[in-house]
């Protein structure tokens, strides 16, 4: 049975334009997988907790070697990582505040990225072990970013398909819906442009 990971980062729970085109792929991706099976993590209505220092510890004991608080502190990790590698696809909704990804998506990160987990280190570095997975990343922003002087202060989409890739997952598709603060008809053209990706590619 397929799986698809359901990812919504932004802290707006109404008139979001990637919650709006995270649920449209899904809606498009449960029509093409009647049978296959979302799971929705919101990271706004459940965010996760930063890292701690305690937290950290827990990630690199070994298992058979925590402590009772440390293998109650691994927990929530743990189930967000078998979560993420259940999945067969991702879709992200991830808009841009203050030129970055929400912090809330970072946390996520932070838990999911485990060494003997979704990554592994080697002689010859790093290996991404959360492989054969595509990944469909919506970018929202109000300005735009895409091109032109603003192009530099641009550190949502290339962060997050390299995080993604350094967990083995490189099948990853940037759908951008940007300059939508910059009046209506941009809201419109936007959403029009990434819709039709969106249709692309599920």
């Amino acid at each position: 049975m397929s799986t698809l990971l359901h990812i919504d980062s932004s802290a707006r729970t109404s008139g979001s334009i990637s919650r709006q085109l995270t649920a449209s792929f899904a809606e498009q991706w449960q029509a093409k997988n009647p049978g296959g099976r979302i799971v929705h993590r919101d990271l706004a209505s459940d965010a996760l907790p930063h890292i701690t220092e305690a937290l950290l510890g827990a990630y690199f004991t070994p298992a058979e070697n925590r402590n009772a608080q440390q293998a109650e502190l691994i927990l929530q990790s743990d189930r967000l990582v078998d979560e993420l590698l259940a999945a067969d696809t991702l879709v992200i909704g991830v808009p841009m505040y203050n030129f970055a990804p929400p912090s809330t998506l970072k946390a996520w990160i932070d838990h999911v990225f485990r060494a003997g987990r979704t990554f592994r280190y080697t002689e010859n570095g790093p290996v991404g072990l959360a492989t054969g997975k595509k990944a469909i990343v919506i970018l929202s922003r109000g300005g735009k970013y895409s091109d032109g002087p603003m192009e530099a202060m641009d550190f949502q989409g290339k962060y997050i398909k390299s995080a993604l890739a350094f967990i083995g997952i490189t099948d990853v598709e940037l759908v951008v819906a940007e300059g939508v603060s910059m009046g209506d008809e941009s809201v419109k053209q936007a959403l029009a442009a990434a819709q039709e990706k969106i249709a692309a590619t599920v």
